[in-house]
């Protein structure tokens, strides 16, 4: 029985292989194995989502089609589990009410056919979440105005680690503008302000989104709260932001930050140390973000950022890539037999490892090598390019196969080939294993000869064309599946040949010239001109706008036109005449002369505190000699203009390499650049040298404007304008000032630190009021003293008035206002008075209205009272040493208020209309005395009125004409002028008198009488 099954065994493995090699036969014309058209992606589930569940894509073309299976963490994931939450749709993987514990890990997909099996890349399935930001209170942050801010956002757990951020100033959705004081880190979330001013005073939140999952939170409000400061002082940038060290993969798009805190704002710059910055790049948010798009391995490099006002470090990028392929493989047919190596390499940093994949399953082959091919090398191979980036997956089937030589699908051609030339008649049958090869021409059988190879392809060589070479040729091929021949012709035409060939030129730049170029040819072939510039082949089309043939009848003429000629069009000009079977060139070179290229490797060999020595290397003068060379420099305070350079000796002639510059600033950074010139014109600059800084010497420049007096009393103040950077000279600036009385010999100095300093106040007790002093200032540095400003005149603060204003007096003048006056002040040492006034019990002297009043006046009007108010006064008088002692109290009351209408009815009657109006009625006033009144008449449409004024309680106005009509009445007491009362009235043929009356304190009316019209 053992024997029996093992027979039975043996047969069904044999059937199993008979019905897969049928299976193959069948498609063998079509077939073909697994190649992905869709694969799975790295996926984040939010931990929140109404949506329980999770797609991962998998589609193959395959002919069969493919079947497909998933793998877990490199387990297969059964899905016949009844409890699984796993079901297949087509390729795609579905996982239903995912669970993070059961979930999460690394996924790919297998997809099979009778070619073979390939594996999807790897993607992770990862649940998504953002917590709340912590509860706690907010600590507020104070800051002195001028000084720089960080709120930090410091987000809540969350996952991915991207989050995006803003803030938001007291409520929502007043969003802080972004500018270049203001910049939000999009890695930190920290909100940095360079100079806080007053405006920024509120309540800050950060706001972190997440895009992954569509998900946002706010922290709880942080109070800023700017403390003031005057003056305000200024900072030096300090940069607060800056960029890590950071490694980007080729084709990405990579975002760094540099923000600097300081006052004045800073204001960001970014280079590249190795060059210029690449092209695919974009500076945005005010200068704080350098955005480089699809970034490329020659992107790498040192990269900087700086703050204009002051240098922050150097922090650099240093690119490192994603493994792009050097050679990957591809899908191949090959003969069975025969020997094959698969090449798969990648580079990056750093060089990633190379691993494979054979119908899925891992090979331990470091190299695909195969030394004698056989059907089961067939399948499905994948090479696998992995590091610490990720991994690159190229997929390939390779189909081993054996078949008789057959010449259906490339038969031998029709050949034609030049006299005296030579031909290549090509022989590739389809056949595995290789065949051998023999060929006839006729009826004549071929050997190798000195004219005529065989090649190892089957190929047939044929050297120095005759006429006697046309014919027909065939070609054998055989091996041990069979054997098949292909028969083609070959016919021989006259050669191509130049008649006329271009000539080397000689001009100038913007200058025209031609280039000829002539050709014979067998008349039964097109012929065609190509021109190349040292063996660059010219677009006609593309480079219309110097390039151009020119329209002559003859068919073998291909002359050049060139114009507007440019330096980058010298060189060696190529005609090409081509037919269908050869080709022959001829060459000239174009000489173009024109100004002088650009000198290389500008740097600085010496320099001194005033000047520095440059040297340069030589540019292309273009076939003119260089007359001369300029100069140019630009300094760290002028990045965008450039000046030209005094040197010695003034004029740098065109035979040198090394000038001295001169007349340069101590202790400022440079740099240069030369441009040289010729009798054709001057040349495109160099590029500019490195930045170096010349040493440091005295200063040279003392400040100026010196002047100064005034003060508080017992003070000299002296002023300057302080002197500008570029002139500081050296490290360690600062003032020294110097002063004395007019009648002393002996100088007094002191030292004033600040660079920006422009005034210095001396306190001394006894210095006596307005006494005349001599002042001088000068600079200083670490290397030295500079020179005193001229010598100024100017007087000691004096002192304050000794005595108060005497016989203050005043009243009230309305309600609101009142006039108080007083006796002068006999001092001359009054500049002003100061007038101050409050509510005897209600309000504290601190809070008082104050009115100032030039020394030459003795009176001013008090306004804004409160009405039937008690006010108390004061005056006393001022210089620039202070105020004086005040005068004795004064007390006024206020008159109390006029009436106001508040609001107005009226109604009909068959003969009157009543107009009532009540009246603003105070706690403490029921009835106010009219003294009189002014009612203003006018016609409606009309811009001319009449004015009435009455002592009485009612008035007559006469009505002339029929029309609507507005009567305007204003109230006059002791509290001032009243509110405007206003009555439109339509009088007709009937009425022609307007009797108006009021009893104040009760209601005011107004009569029309039906009465004849007046005299």
């Amino acid at each position: 029985w053992e024997h029996f099954g093992s027979l039975i065994i043996h047969s069904l493995a044999l059937c199993l292989r008979l019905l897969h090699a049928s299976a193959r036969r069948v498609y063998e014309a079509t077939g073909y194995g697994p190649v992905f058209e869709e694969q799975p992606v790295d996926t984040i589930y939010p931990e929140e989502s109404p949506e329980a569940k999770i797609t991962m894509s998998c589609r193959a073309r395959a002919n069969p089609p493919a079947t497909y299976k998933w793998m877990l963490d490199n387990v297969e994931i059964d899905l016949n589990t009844q409890s699984s939450h796993y079901d297949l749709v087509g390729g795609n993987l579905v996982i239903s009410s995912p669970i993070k514990t059961k979930h999460v890990g690394q996924y790919f997909c297998l997809a099979t056919n009778i070619y073979g099996t390939v594996a999807s890349r790897e993607a992770s399935v990862q649940f998504g979440y953002l917590d709340l930001f912590s509860s706690e209170e907010r600590e507020s942050v104070y800051v002195k105005e001028g000084q720089g801010a960080v709120l930090l956002c410091a987000p809540p757990p969350h996952y991915p680690d991207e989050l995006s951020f803003r803030w938001i100033l007291n409520e929502f959705p007043t969003f802080i503008p972004l500018d270049k004081r203001r910049f939000v880190s999009q890695i930190t979330g920290n909100l940095y302000i360079s100079k806080v001013d007053s405006s920024d005073s509120g309540n800050y939140s950060c706001i972190a989104s997440s895009q992954s999952i569509s998900k946002s939170v706010f922290s709880n409000y942080i109070p800023l709260v700017p403390l003031a400061e005057r003056p305000i002082r200024k900072y030096p940038a300090d940069l607060k932001v800056k960029f890590p060290d950071t490694t980007a993969l080729v084709g990405q798009n990579l975002t760094l930050e540099c923000f600097a805190l300081g006052n004045p704002v800073p204001e960001i710059r970014w280079k590249k140390l190795e060059g210029k910055l690449p092209s695919n790049h974009e500076v945005r948010m005010a200068g704080a973000n350098l955005h480089l798009y699809n970034v490329q391995f020659e992107d790498a490099g040192r990269y900087q950022c700086e703050a204009v006002n002051s240098k922050g470090k150097d922090y650099h990028a240093f690119l490192g890539f994603r493994s792009p392929w050097v050679e990957h493989i591809s899908s191949t047919e090959k003969d069975l037999g025969r020997d094959y190596t698969m090449s798969c390499t990648a580079s990056g940093k750093p060089q990633p490892r190379i691993r494979w994949l054979k119908n899925g399953q891992p090979s331990h082959r470091k190299e695909m090598r195969f030394s004698s091919l056989t059907f089961d090398d067939s399948g499905m191979y994948q090479c696998i390019a992995e590091s610490h980036h990720g991994l690159l997956y190229a997929n390939a089937e390779l189909r081993v196969y054996a078949c008789a030589p057959t010449f259906e699908h490339n038969p031998v051609k029709r050949v034609l080939a030049p006299k005296n030339g030579r031909v290549v008649i090509d022989c590739r049958p389809k056949a595995a294993p290789k065949p051998s090869f023999s060929w006839s021409k006729d009826t004549e059988l071929l050997h190798n000869s000195t004219r005529l190879s065989i090649w190892e392809d089957g190929s047939l060589e044929i050297l120095n064309l005759t006429r006697a070479d046309e014919g027909r040729y065939t070609c054998f091929a055989e091996n041990d599946r069979g054997k098949a021949n292909s028969t083609g012709s070959l016919l021989v035409t006259d050669s191509t040949k130049i008649t006329l060939a271009p000539s080397n030129a000689d001009v100038k730049v913007g200058e025209d010239t031609t280039m000829q170029c002539a050709a014979s040819h067998d008349p039964s072939l097109d012929i065609t001109f190509i021109w190349s510039l040292d063996d660059r082949v010219i677009d006609l089309h593309e480079e219309s706008r110097h390039y151009e043939r020119t329209l002559v009848r003859q068919h073998s003429n291909g002359e050049l036109l060139i114009k507007n000629l440019h330096l980058k069009h010298a060189g060696r000009y190529t005609c090409t005449a081509q037919t269908p079977i050869d080709n022959v060139t001829a060459s000239a070179h174009l000489v173009v002369r024109g100004p002088p290229g650009a000198p290389g490797g500008v740097r600085v060999v010496k320099k001194a505190d005033k000047n520095v020595t440059l040297q340069w290397s030589r540019g292309a003068d273009n076939h003119n000699p260089i007359s001369k060379y300029t100069i140019q420099y630009r300094d760290s305070f002028s990045q965008d203009v450039w000046k030209n350079a005094t040197t010695s000796p003034p004029d740098v002639e065109g035979n040198t390499e090394m000038a001295t510059v001169v007349e340069l600033f101590p202790w400022t950074e440079y740099e240069f650049r030369v441009i040289a010139t010729s009798s054709l014109g001057k040349g495109e600059p160099s590029s500019p040298s490195p930045r170096d800084k010349t040493l440091e010497a005295f200063p040279m420049v003392a400040p100026s404007d010196v002047g100064g007096g005034g003060g508080t009393s017992r003070e000299l103040t002296i002023t300057w304008t302080p002197v500008q950077p570029q002139y500081y000279s050296g490290p360690d600036f600062g003032y020294i000032v110097a002063f004395k009385p007019q009648d002393e010999s002996q100088w007094m100095r002191v030292t004033v630190a600040d660079p920006q300093a422009k005034r210095y106040v001396h306190k001394d007790s006894s210095i006596p009021p307005m006494t005349q002093y001599h002042v001088k200032v000068k600079a200083f540095n670490r290397k030295g003293e500079g020179p005193f400003s001229l010598t100024a005149t100017i007087y000691s603060a004096q002192d304050a008035p000794s005595e108060a204003p005497g016989r203050v007096d005043g009243k009230a003048l309305s309600a609101t206002d009142a006039i108080v006056w007083w006796q002068p002040l006999s001092q001359s040492n009054v500049d002003g008075y100061q007038v101050k006034y409050w509510k005897n019990k209600e309000d504290s002297e601190g809070g008082a209205q104050r009115v100032v009043v030039p020394g030459s006046e003795n009176h001013t009007r008090l306004e804004g009272m409160k009405p039937d108010s008690h006010y108390l006064v004061e005056v006393r008088g001022y210089n620039s040493a202070g105020y004086g002692p005040a005068s004795e109290h004064l007390q006024i009351h206020t008159k109390r208020p006029r009436k106001t209408p508040r609001e107005s009815c009226s109604y009909f009657t068959l003969t009157r209309l009543i107009v009532k109006q009540r009246l603003l009625e105070s706690s403490h006033i029921l009835c106010i005395m009219c003294v009189s009144s002014q009612v203003l008449l006018r016609q409606q449409g009309h811009s001319t009125a009449t004015l009435y004024a009455t002592h009485e309680q009612h008035i007559d106005l006469p009505l002339h004409t029929d029309g609507n009509y507005v009567v305007e009445v204003r109230a006059h007491s002791e509290g001032g002028d009243g509110a405007v009362a206003q009555i439109n009235i339509t009088s007709n043929s009937r009425i022609h008198r307007l009797l108006l009356t009021s009893s104040w304190g009760t209601l005011p009316s107004v009569t029309k009488a039906s009465t004849a019209p007046p005299p």
